[in-house]
């Protein structure tokens, strides 16, 4: 029994080990594409392609439509996550570098745990509150690192910090929902409805596509398959064999391997003050966490499951 159980520990630490590169890769991914596609024609591009390939294979697995306990959920994260987060975070990519627009997204796990609070009554931690504070803060710099941009460098933090919200509220929503659902069924459900929400930008696609290099193209597929159609799955599954809080520390390691992608393909580096205030940042996340590894173990998760199903419904 107990192997059964590290195994199947090992198996989702290898998949949040996957969805962390190939999200840290959509960030360069999507800074590089965006020269030669919009911000809705690239999330429109990058969830048919996810959505295509999903569909594909949920066709060959013979894996069937999730069940109708799962498809609230699934509709409002494939709205906010699929749809408005990629919308949001392409933009901001526009007037931000792959690193700095990383480190503001990783400013979700705080609002995870704020979430938590309101809707999961797990109530506002000194720690947690000390941490938040930190993370603002470092907000605060990113963005004054970047005021030599002027209003628009201000409206990719604003982007990317609306990101984050839409990633934080998806997660809340998805964990109960995966319950019921695998996590190719709630992938793919996410991806379907936020290629839907996205079909207005089809026309905006079909002139990017005309006009781009073939490279472009093909790292809007790739975003597509990788990062959303592999990632996303991945993602899912490790979140169904742990919490949210834990899936939430998996991700702390992207703004590190994005500036690192970056400078090797991008040629592009932060300013000494982005990345003290993506430190900033980080820390405030650290600091929120710090001391809550043992209490989490006995009673919160149950109440966490009610919870939360019952907000879902």
């Amino acid at each position: 029994m107990r192997e059964k159980l590290l195994s199947s520990e090992g198996r989702a630490v290898a998949a949040a080990v996957i969805t962390v590169v190939l999200w840290a890769s959509a960030f360069v991914a999507i800074r590089a594409a965006g020269h030669d596609f919009s911000p809705g024609a690239l999330a429109l591009g990058r969830l048919a392609s996810g959505a295509v390939a999903l569909v594909a294979i949920m066709l060959i697995t013979g894996e069937g439509l999730p069940p109708r306990a799962a498809w609230r959920a699934i509709l409002i994260s494939g709205v906010l996550w699929f749809g408005v987060y990629m919308v949001a975070l392409n933009w901001g990519e526009q007037h931000l570098d792959a690193g700095t627009a990383a480190m503001l997204i990783n400013i979700g796990p705080i609002l995870i745990a704020l979430l938590s609070g309101f809707v999961l009554h797990e109530g506002f931690p000194p720690r947690l509150m000390a941490g938040m504070a930190v993370a603002f803060v470092g907000a605060v710099v990113v963005g004054m690192s970047n005021s030599k941009g002027g209003s628009a460098a201000l409206l990719g933090v604003f982007l990317c910090l609306l990101a984050a919200t839409a990633w934080a509220i998806s997660v809340v929503v998805q964990k109960p929902a995966l319950n019921h659902a695998s996590a190719l069924q709630m992938t793919t459900g996410g991806c379907v409805v936020g290629a839907i929400a996205c079909l207005p930008f089809t026309p905006q696609l079909i002139t990017d596509t005309a006009a781009a290099p073939l490279t472009a193209t093909l790292g809007v597929i790739y975003l597509g398959i990788f990062p959303t159609a592999l990632a996303f799955t991945t993602w899912a599954y490790a979140l169904a064999r742990t919490t949210a809080g834990k899936m939430g520390v998996t991700t702390y390691a992207v703004p590190a391997l994005v500036i690192l992608m970056s400078w090797l393909f991008l040629n592009e580096i932060p300013t000494a003050l982005a990345l003290l205030g993506g430190l900033l940042c980080l820390a405030g996340v650290a600091v929120s966490r710090s001391g809550k590894t043992q209490r989490p173990t006995s009673s919160p998760s149950p109440k966490r499951r009610i919870s939360v199903r019952s907000w879902v419904r």
